[in-house]
């Protein structure tokens, strides 16, 4: 997975329902794009030269997704939320 690919927000209500997550710190289980499952903390949405990034907490190791590379993600509270391009 190149980073150097051009990024391409994600839809606004996807976005909004991240960063309810976020706020709440909510147990995600993420489906990346290449098919990986990662299961981790919400902690934040960041903004790094005009790319968006999920920070997550996975018992103490933080990493940063990129949210164009997310397919979905879900919590029994918010459901399973199938990300789309804006």
């Amino acid at each position: 997975m190149s980073m150097n690919d051009a990024y391409q927000p994600i839809n606004c209500d996807d976005y909004d329902n991240l960063e309810l997550a976020c706020q709440h710190h909510l147990m995600l289980t993420v489906e990346l794009k290449t098919g990986d499952v990662i299961k981790a903390k919400a902690q934040d949405l960041i903004s790094r030269k005009n790319v968006e990034y999920l920070v997550l907490d996975d018992g103490g190791n933080s990493q940063e997704l990129r949210l164009d590379k997310i397919a979905s993600f879900s919590h029994p509270e918010i459901g399973t939320v199938v990300v789309s391009d804006s």
